[in-house]
């Protein structure tokens, strides 16, 4: 990567921030602010929080009483191997494909709750989420090959998706439809939001930039265009929503720009791409061109590094829940959750900020060191 793309990201500073509950102290294991890039880089990146267990969400909790999938238990749950992550409304969603179910963190109330659903909406496998405008919930199921509905207080509402009809992994919404991705029929489903009814599909199995090969996370972008982590090839495509291919960027490898296991995926509204590597254990990110501008994060046994990360997504709307935590003269703009499968920490909070005062003009190379 050349100095003058590298320059590109100094323009767009990050930053992480530290909380929980809006009224929780900072965390006990904080050992101060975690910046990426190094120095002499102004900071970009800021580790902030984590989230495993009930422990994370500090602050009062009388009457709590840690409830998840159906079990009551007096020990305190842990959510044990997350995949998708969402947040909506001040509360953080992971879903538990070891659970299974997904667990609920009210950073409002600090509160620890799970939802295994019931009946015919039971989760066995679950994977993915995606939160509607209005809190409606999909979750993807490999275990039951459907999409299950859940509403803003968790209820089930229903399920797409009939026996061979299709093996779910990632989801995502834009309007009245619904995207699916195949990752058995390696192709996209884009179905009715409200009756689960197909509407038409894209994709085929193959190498070929249009083709797809093991497709798993998706989003829809601020630019109207769904993004495809497409795992297999080892790439990120873009697509109209009437799912016409736009192009693609990245390729096997070992270098910064390239990918091992590609999976979560997200975009800002400035069109940066946020993409998560399982294999590498980092979260790279691109410009709109698909040119790396900078990467972070990185195996280990402290609460900021992620171990085998799997989804991520990228919010603006809880921001004021964390910028009390963020370092005093960082402006967070917007937060990033990633979510780990082993490790300490099961789901990380960064944020995306400017500092004050400091020089982004400065020309560093990208790198993934913490200070």
């Amino acid at each position: 990567m050349n100095r003058g793309t590298a320059n590109i990201l100094l323009i767009f500073p990050f930053l992480l921030i530290l909380g929980a509950c809006a009224t929780a102290p900072l965390p006990k294991e904080a050992r101060g602010p975690i910046f990426y890039p190094s120095p002499p880089a102004p900071p970009r990146v800021q580790y902030l929080a984590s989230f495993s267990s009930a422990a994370d969400l500090a602050g009062p909790q009388s009457g709590f009483a840690a409830f998840l999938l159906g079990k009551n238990t007096k020990e305190e749950y842990a959510v044990q191997k997350p995949y998708g992550v969402g947040i909506w409304d001040g509360k953080i969603y992971v879903v538990d494909a070891g659970g299974p179910g997904y667990a609920v963190f009210d950073l409002k109330s600090c509160k620890l709750k799970g939802v295994s659903g019931t009946g015919g909406g039971k989760l066995r496998k679950p994977i993915n989420i995606a939160i509607d405008g209005d809190g409606t919930k999909y979750v993807t199921d490999t275990g039951l090959n459907q999409v299950l509905v859940f509403d803003r207080d968790d209820n089930f509402l229903r399920a797409y998706g009939a026996q061979e009809e299709f093996r779910p992994g990632g989801v995502a919404i834009w309007g009245d439809r619904l995207y699916v991705s195949d990752i058995k029929k390696h192709e996209i489903q884009v179905l009715d939001k409200g009756s689960g009814k197909l509407l038409f599909k894209f994709g085929k199995v193959g190498s070929k930039e249009e083709e797809l090969f093991f497709p798993t996370n998706m989003v829809i972008g601020p630019d109207q265009h769904l993004y495809v982590s497409n795992t297999g090839n080892f790439r990120i495509q873009k697509f109209t929503v009437d799912g016409k291919f736009v192009r693609s960027f990245g390729e096997i490898g070992k270098s910064p720009g390239q990918f091992a296991r590609p999976k979560g995926v997200a975009v800002d509204r400035e069109g940066r791409i946020y993409v998560v590597d399982a294999a590498f254990e980092n979260i790279q990110v691109f410009d709109k061109e698909g040119h790396l501008l900078l990467f972070f994060g990185g195996p280990g046994g402290n609460r900021e590094d992620i171990n085998l990360p799997t989804a991520m997504v990228i919010d603006y709307e809880n921001v004021p829940l964390f910028q009390r935590f963020a370092d005093p003269k960082f402006k967070v703009e917007y937060l990033i959750l990633v979510a780990s499968q082993f490790g300490a920490s099961k789901v990380n909070v960064y944020g995306f900020g400017a500092m004050e005062g400091a020089d982004y003009t400065i020309k560093e190379q990208p790198d993934n060191k913490k200070n």
